[in-house]
């Protein structure tokens, strides 16, 4: 990237986007970031993208590289006045397309609202772009959906079914920002689930696998409804950001499918990481059951015998039922050939879970803060 370049992104303001930004900011000196951020009630753009940039420890003389504008990617234009529309389709050169609903209980309506139209009206503006260099689009790795077997960073649509509205939803954006890439200098990105980063463990999002960590440490719950063997590819934020922001320069990369995932080198299995998390938390090891034998028969009974806090999770745990039967892998064949050149590689699961494990009793699951360090 040169000092030419002005790079919007959108979604700056969530787990991945926020550590993009920063990468960016540390790791492209020359370039200006211009973020596409909501205004919220009581809090401007500018006060929403503050400890982002504080956490980039900017120098004062570089806050003029980094621009913010009120904006909404599902609204007509972006949510965009008309002179920051003239400006960015002038001088952005780069898109970096990281917004997104990531909830798994939207209605399809409210999920294509946010992740198909937004990507939509998105295309649109970097079409008007008179200068694009590069698309960039975080979509997901889960657009696989039910399909088992390793998936290929070329495949998209095999009549795979659909675990909840968000793979869905993701899975038409992607094929719509396919569909422009003759048009579009575009790369597609996949990222599998997002974890804390690799050498503090920090993050900021507790969800996805978090949640099941969190109940089983508390010994609220041990019971899996899925396989021991099913596949956990989980990569850290750091990995993702720093692929994200390597890519979004390569002109290499230019039309391709890239997965940011462990992968079969670096995936674990659920047993594996459960295994680890037992000695680290001093609990039993959990049991196994059916996951259709438990759904049909077992999960019923439950509902009617348990009250309190393990009803509770008896009820939120129904989100993850399909994450603990996954008997996928993922091709990472373009993403060694574009990445690893730059010595970008996703770290092993299993190298770094300590280190996540440590940083969610430190912070007492996000309740306060920590020092990185």
């Amino acid at each position: 990237m040169n000092q030419d370049d002005l790079i919007l992104v959108t979604g700056a303001t969530g787990f991945l986007g926020a550590q993009v930004v920063r990468e960016l900011l540390q790791r492209e000196p020359r370039v200006r970031v211009a973020l596409l951020i909501r205004p919220r009630p009581g809090q401007t753009p500018a006060q929403r993208a503050e400890p982002i940039l504080q956490s980039a420890d900017l120098q004062s003389a570089d806050s003029s590289r980094v621009q913010v504008y009120a904006g909404d990617v599902s609204e007509p234009n972006c949510g965009l006045d008309d002179v920051t529309l003239q400006l960015l389709s002038a001088q952005a050169t780069r898109v970096i397309h990281c917004a997104a609903t990531v909830r798994f209980d939207h209605s399809l309506e409210q999920a294509r609202h946010m992740n198909v139209e937004g990507t939509r009206k998105m295309l649109d503006l970097a079409a008007s772009m008179r200068s694009l260099k590069s698309f960039i689009y975080v979509g997901t790795a889960y657009v696989a959906g039910e399909r088992q077997g390793l998936i290929r960073e070329n495949e998209l649509d095999v009549g795979q079914h659909f675990r909840n509205t968000y793979e869905q939803t993701k899975a038409e954006a992607e094929a719509l920002v396919r569909s422009r890439l003759g048009s579009l200098p575009g790369v597609i990105l996949r990222p599998s689930i997002i974890v804390g980063d690799s050498q503090t463990g920090v993050t900021s999002s507790f969800k996805m696998l978090y949640w099941p960590l969190k109940i089983y440490s508390r010994r609220l719950w041990r019971t899996v409804p899925g396989y021991s063997d099913a596949v956990l590819d989980i990569v850290p934020v750091d990995y993702v950001a720093r692929a994200v922001v390597q890519l979004a320069s390569d002109e290499g990369a230019l039309g391709s499918t890239v997965h940011l995932c462990a992968g079969p080198r670096g995936s674990a299995t659920i047993e594996q990481v459960a295994r680890r998390a037992a000695e680290y938390f001093n609990v039993r090891e959990p049991r196994y059951v059916d996951p259709r034998v438990f759904f049909a028969a077992v999960r019923p009974l439950l509902s009617l015998a348990l009250w309190g806090r393990k009803r509770r999770v008896l009820v939120d745990g129904a989100a993850y039922r399909d994450y603990f039967t996954m008997r996928m892998q993922f091709d990472t064949t373009n993403a060694e050939r574009f990445l690893g050149p730059a010595g970008i590689f996703p770290p092993p699961v299993m190298d770094y879970l300590d280190r996540l494990l440590h940083y969610c009793v430190a912070s007492d699951w996000g309740r306060k803060e920590v020092s990185a360090q």
